[in-house]
C-alpha cells in the first residue's frame, strides 16, 4: 500500500504528496492534461513542440536546465497521446527551487520568434533520426494511420510530417499554450523526504496565485466500429521482413482492460509466452515475435509485432500467427497459465514503482485517468480476471474485421 496525501489548491491545481523518509532527495513531477490528440488535425506535432519550448526559458530565467543543475537537480519530460509529462529529481532541500522554476515557466515562458524557431529545428532533426532515419521508423504513422480514420490517435506525437512543424507560428504555439497550460489542468505530486504541510506551504506559495480560468473542454471524435479487415504493403531500407497487425481495444480505465493487458503477456510476454514456444520455438518462421497494448484515454489499439526468418513467406507466417490466436480463442487459458501471467504482472508493478520518483510518475498517472488511489486498486483487476475473461475478450478483440494488417518488407 503506498500512503500518500492530496490537496486541492482554490485555483483547481491537484497536488499530491508521498513522503519517503529513506531518501535526501524529491521528485516533483508535473501532468498535463494535454497530449497530441488535442492537436488540430492540421497542426499536428504541436504538443510535442509545446513540450521542448519549456525548457527555452522565460522572462527571468535565460536557462531552465541550467537553474535546476545548479541546485543539483536533473529534469526530463515526454508528450503522449493523451498528456504531457514533466519531472524534476533534486535534492530534498531544494525543492522550493522547482517549485520556483516550474511555476515560472507555466506563466512566463518566453516564446520569441527565436525560440520557437530553434525548437522547431530541434524537433526536425528527431523526426528525422527516430522516425525518417530509422529502420521501420514510420511504423507507428503507418499502423495509426491505417487503423485510425477519424480519431486524432492516426497520428504519432510527433506529427505527421516535418512540412507542417515548419508552419508553425507564435499564434500556433500561444494559443495550444493558452487553452491547455493551466493550473486547473495540471496534477502535481511531490514524492520524495518532505513533510506534506512543508510542501502545500511551498505549491501555495509559487501557485497558489495563478489564474485557475477553466481550461477548454475537449471534442474528440470517436472512432467508428471497424467492420472489415485492412491490409496494406510497404517497402522501405529495412533488413528484414516484418509483419505488424493492430486491433481496436478498449480504453484504459475499462474493466476489459486488464484483461486485454494480460492477453498480451499470454501471448508475447517471456519464453513461456504461447508466441515463443509455437512460432519461435516451433516453427523456422519467425526471428521473433511479440504483443503489446496502447493504454489510452480513448479506445487504444492492440499489436503484434513479428520479425520473420530469411526467406519466409509473409502470408505463410500471417498464418500462423492467425493459428494461435484462433487456439486462444478456441480453447482459452488454463488457470495456472492465467496465474502465472498475473503474478508477473503484479511483481512488474511492485519493482516499477519501489522508488520515490517512480512513485510521483505513477501517482499522477493514476489521479488523471481515475484517482490517485488506483495506484493501489489497479492490481485488484488484474486478480480478479478469470479464464473465461480472457476467452470473452479475445473473442472479440481477435474478429477478423477488427484486424489491421501491414506487411513491412525491403524495397524490391
Amino acid at each position: 500500500m503506498i500512503q500518500f496525501n492530496t490537496h486541492l489548491l482554490s485555483n483547481g491545481l491537484r497536488l499530491i504528496h508521498h513522503h519517503d523518509a529513506n531518501t535526501s532527495m524529491v521528485a516533483v513531477n508535473l501532468l498535463y492534461d494535454v497530449g497530441s490528440s488535442d492537436e488540430p488535425p492540421t497542426k499536428t506535432g504541436l504538443a510535442h513542440l509545446m513540450e521542448h519550448l519549456m525548457f527555452s526559458g522565460t522572462k527571468n530565467v535565460a536557462k531552465y536546465d541550467d537553474m535546476l543543475q545548479q541546485a543539483g537537480g536533473d529534469s526530463n519530460a515526454w508528450t503522449s497521446f493523451d498528456v504531457t509529462n514533466y519531472y524534476d529529481v533534486l535534492p530534498a532541500h531544494n525543492l522550493e527551487t522547482a517549485l520556483w522554476l516550474e511555476s515560472e515557466r507555466l506563466v512566463n515562458l518566453n516564446l520569441t520568434e527565436e525560440n520557437i524557431e530553434v525548437q522547431k529545428a530541434v524537433v526536425i532533426e528527431e523526426f528525422k533520426q527516430r522516425y525518417l532515419n530509422q529502420p521501420y521508423g514510420n511504423t507507428l504513422h503507418l499502423t495509426h494511420g491505417q487503423a485510425y480514420t477519424v480519431h486524432p490517435y492516426r497520428w504519432p506525437t510527433i506529427g505527421l510530417d516535418i512540412e507542417t512543424i515548419k508552419t508553425f507560428t507564435a499564434e500556433d504555439v500561444t494559443t495550444f499554450r493558452q487553452r491547455f497550460y493551466s493550473v486547473r489542468n495540471l496534477v502535481m505530486c511531490i514524492s520524495g523526504n518532505v513533510d506534506f504541510d512543508k510542501a502545500v506551504k511551498m505549491v501555495e506559495k509559487w501557485f497558489g496565485d495563478i489564474d485557475g480560468s477553466k481550461p477548454s473542454q475537449r471534442h474528440l471524435p470517436c472512432e467508428p466500429v471497424q467492420d472489415a479487415p485492412r491490409f496494406m504493403t510497404h517497402h522501405s531500407e529495412v533488413p528484414s521482413n516484418m509483419i505488424f497487425r493492430s486491433y481496436h481495444m478498449c480504453h484504459r480505465t475499462s474493466l476489459l482492460f486488464s484483461a486485454t493487458d494480460l492477453i498480451s503477456d499470454i501471448l508475447g510476454n517471456g519464453m513461456s509466452s504461447r508466441f515463443y514456444q509455437q512460432l519461435i520455438l516451433g516453427t523456422d518462421m519467425f526471428a521473433d515475435i511479440d504483443a503489446s497494448v496502447l493504454g489510452s484515454r480513448d479506445p487504444g489499439l492492440f499489436y503484434v509485432r513479428a520479425r520473420l526468418a530469411d526467406g519466409v513467406d509473409f502470408d505463410k507466417a500471417n498464418e500462423a500467427i492467425s493459428t494461435v490466436l484462433k487456439q486462444l480463442i478456441d480453447d482459452g487459458v488454463t488457470q495456472h497459465e492465467l496465474d502465472k501471467c498475473v503474478n508477473k504482472y503484479l511483481s512488474n508493478k511492485l519493482f516499477e514503482n519501489v522508488g520515490y520518483a517512480e512513485k510521483a510518475v505513477s501517482l499522477c498517472d493514476h489521479e488523471l485517468m481515475w484517482g490517485a488511489n488506483g495506484i493501489n486498486t489497479e492490481n485488484d483487476t488484474y486478480r480478479k480476471v478469470t479464464p473465461q475473461d480472457i476467452a470473452a475478450v479475445a473473442s472479440q478483440l481477435f474478429a477478423d474485421e477488427n484486424c489491421s494488417t501491414i506487411y513491412y518488407g525491403p524495397s524490391a
